[in-house]
């Protein structure tokens, strides 16, 4: 896995996790499932990732 992915996926979670936060201060679902859904496509990309990356050792 190259940095610029690491970071990508890194962003994503991250920018995943402050819509949740926000969504659940501000009594949005929509927002805070929003934010849920984008934490868990950043760890599906991970996943394929480290699975991409185990058979190329």
């Amino acid at each position: 896995m190259g940095l610029g992915d690491k970071i990508e996926n890194m962003k994503d979670d991250i920018v995943g996790k402050g819509k949740e936060a926000t969504g659940k201060a501000t009594d949005d679902e929509r927002l805070e499932a929003e934010g849920r859904a984008d934490q868990s496509k950043a760890d599906l990309k991970q996943a394929g990732e480290n699975v991409k990356d185990a058979f190329k050792h």
